[in-house]
């Protein structure tokens, strides 16, 4: 049986959160396409994890033998995260555009996963595993756009999830999200719509093909 890990970040519920909306069809459809498989699902915004601090990075870097109280009980937080993703089949993530990168509680989220000589360096202990990312943002910035240089999403997800890690990357992008909330952005409400139906689209096609898949 396949596992998905489901993680989301947004600090809206799904009614309110465009990343949150395009995950749980993605879920959905993943479910009912797959239901023997399992779902776990990893809220960063109701359950933040512990942001790195000395001791766990000093513990990445050291033998465990060597490891300090300290460091033995920060790094092993550590390690039940990387366990957990390395035990996924394939990875959905919610990343929303908050100031032009990821929320905060993604980046503790990834800054404890990435493990030199684990999941990161010569081993990439993910490496192949299907990683699904939602990056909604309020804006358009993609290429073309007069805010393209702004995109610290996209880029720096791709470097961390494929490049460091290994993974299998793909994208869903639902644009102009602020639309229907900013009177100055009345007029791209129906480029708005259109983007969402499309995100929402393709998580329905993303998430058949990737649970058949699995599933064979």
């Amino acid at each position: 049986m396949a596992t998905l890990l489901h993680i989301d970040s947004s600090v809206f519920s799904t009614d309110a959160s465009s990343s949150r909306a395009v995950t749980d069809a993605f879920r959905r459809i993943w479910q009912e396409q797959h239901p023997e498989g399992t779902v776990i699902h990893r809220d960063l915004a109701a359950q933040p994890v512990p942001h790195i601090d000395a001791h766990s990075h000093t513990a990445g870097f050291s033998d465990p033998a060597t490891h300090t109280p300290e460091q033995a009980a920060a790094f092993a937080e550590r390690v039940k995260l990387i366990e957990e993703l390395e035990s996924a089949d394939a990875v959905l993530i919610g990343a929303p555009m908050y100031n032009l990168t990821i929320p905060s509680t993604l980046k503790a989220y990834l800054d404890n996963v990435v493990l030199m000589g684990r999941t990161a360096g010569d081993a990439q202990s993910i490496k192949g595993t299907p990683v699904t990312v939602v990056a909604s943002r309020g804006g358009a910035y993609g290429p073309g756009t007069p805010r393209e240089g702004y995109e610290y999403v996209q880029n720096y997800l791709s470097a961390i999830l494929a490049d460091f890690l290994g993974a299998d990357l793909d994208f869903i992008v639902p644009e102009l999200t602020m639309a229907p909330a900013n009177p100055a952005m009345a007029e791209l409400v129906p480029l708005f719509e259109a983007s969402r139906e499309r995100a929402l689209d393709e998580a329905t096609t993303k998430a058949k093909q990737l649970a058949q898949k699995l599933a064979a």
